[in-house]
């Protein structure tokens, strides 16, 4: 894209900004004045550039099919990390193999910022950024990190952090390929209330994020998109929300990533078995299993089935193609129609 254009922060998506926002530069880079250009040309423009991003990639360590690179910010400067370096940051190119590759960022950082900003949930911190031919890619910056400055650039230390395929004792080795996918919405609410103390408090927060998940056509909130985070008191509570993506616009995907949808038992309303899409009944349903108080589930869902008028001012900023605005506009209010 034409950088010298941008009216929006790639960030926030505020408006009146040529560049990151102060509350972008606050919460995403810890207040210093960092360029929504990288240091980098595209690794397809550059042989260098790309060797360098191949060897990092060998070292990242966080799983997904989507390419993952480790940054760091050195002064004001985010770099590519070295050997023996802990990142900071974790960079997503443009990847390969989806339709409409190229918006698979802008798709990303929308669909987080709606999480944010719109319905309040706790999401990693991340912002879009681009190559110095203007090719988009996203950022977001680690949450399992300590920030500790009297620690030099690129040592910091690791929270605790489980996902749920660890806590659900599933691997590829015992079972399977899809062992990431072969479980139930309704399954992880059991283990946060074994794993969590404060099960009550983040079990909302878990509802309101496959609530969200749904509405948004999320089809990859699988079991490793969920994790637990220790927390500065020792104890794990619910990890900030990552990697929420609108997959139905790159891919024919169902309703939820999880084989067996919302329930352990395969429940399903009279509407859902009509519709073939899971409403409002359904939902409280699973509210009432996973342990959501009652007088909790009509105010918890409220935002959901409201419509959102900030929620498409944030689409029409975003850097999504126009085409591809009204493609997720379109898809949002599908969802939400079943749900209402």
């Amino acid at each position: 894209m034409n950088l010298d254009e941008l009216k929006y922060c790639p960030g926030t998506l505020a408006e009146g900004f040529s560049a990151y926002s102060p509350s972008c530069l606050r919460n995403l880079f810890s207040g210093k004045k960092v360029n929504h250009v990288l240091p980098y040309e595209q690794p397809q423009q550059s042989e260098e550039v790309a060797e360098k991003f191949m060897e990092n990639r060998k070292r990242i360590s966080i799983s997904g099919v989507q390419e993952k690179l480790s940054f760091l910010l050195e002064k004001n400067i985010l770099r590519l990390t070295n050997e023996g370096e802990q990142g900071t940051y974790i960079l997503k190119p443009i990847p390969r193999d989806l339709k409409k590759v190229d918006q698979v960022p802008a798709n990303e950082h929308l669909t987080m910022q709606i999480a944010k900003q719109v319905y309040g949930l706790n999401t990693a911190e991340c912002a879009m950024i681009f190559f110095k031919n203007g090719s988009p890619a996203y950022i977001t910056k680690r949450f399992d990190v300590k920030e500790e400055a009297r620690l030099p650039v690129g040592q910091g230390e690791k929270w605790g952090k489980e996902d749920f395929a660890t806590l659900a004792g599933k691997t590829k080795d015992n079972a399977g390929a899809n062992f990431k996918y072969e479980y139930s919405y309704e399954e992880i609410g059991m283990l946060i209330q074994k794993y969590v103390p404060a099960w009550r408090v983040e079990i909302e927060k878990y509802f309101s994020l496959v609530v969200f998940n749904f509405l948004f056509s999320n089809g990859d909130a699988h079991l490793k998109n969920f994790s637990l985070l220790e927390s500065s008191k020792g104890d794990y509570l619910l990890s900030p929300a990552y990697d929420l993506v609108n997959t139905k616009l790159h891919v024919d995907d169902s309703d939820f990533a999880l084989d067996r949808g919302l329930f352990a038992d395969n429940f399903k309303s009279d509407s859902y078995k009509i519709n073939g899409h899971p409403s409002k009944t359904d939902f409280t349903e699973f509210a009432r299993r996973i342990g959501v108080t009652e007088g909790r589930i009509e105010k918890l869902l409220f935002p959901f089935l409201e419509k959102q008028p900030f929620m498409e001012t944030l689409v029409s900023r975003s850097f999504l193609s126009d085409a591809n605005k009204r493609g997720y506009l379109l898809m949002y209010n599908t969802k939400r129609n079943y749900l209402t």
